[in-house]
């Protein structure tokens, strides 16, 4: 699998909710650090994070806005967004859709995706968060 395929296959994990299969396609000691800010490592807590923030936001989407690969690593622009049904970041529930910008690095070793770094615009969330709570 080349490594465009691998960050695609990352976001339709997202996009479908099937974090079961970050197994197949991550190592066991796969790091994350995700846009909003939470470090982990690892299978579960990877799951476990996915599944509550697709639980704080239904609908949730990211989409590959442009990247940038070689053999061992990829640099992702990302647009992630869903709809806010449940405490997000602090912030009570609106219905309200959501949206932020976010850049990952990702990693790859023998074949299989080490480690993804993402930073997110996550001021211009929480200003979104805060307008849409009224």
């Amino acid at each position: 699998m080349t490594t465009r395929k691998q960050v695609e296959e990352y976001a339709r994990i997202w996009n479908t909710g099937d974090f079961e299969r970050i197994r197949e396609l991550t190592h066991s000691e796969f790091a994350f650090r995700s846009a909003v800010g939470s470090d982990m490592t690892g299978h579960e807590s990877f799951i476990a994070y996915g599944r509550s923030l697709r639980e704080s936001l239904a609908d949730y989407r990211c989409e590959i806005l442009e990247c940038v690969c070689d053999e061992t690593q990829a640099f992702a622009k990302m647009r992630y967004r869903g709809v806010h049904t449940r405490v997000f970041l602090g912030f009570e529930p609106t219905g309200l859709p959501v949206e932020w910008i976010g850049a990952a690095l990702f990693s790859v070793k023998k074949g299989r995706i080490s480690d993804v770094w993402v930073l997110g615009d996550r001021y211009g969330l929480e200003l979104l968060l805060q307008r849409n709570r009224g």
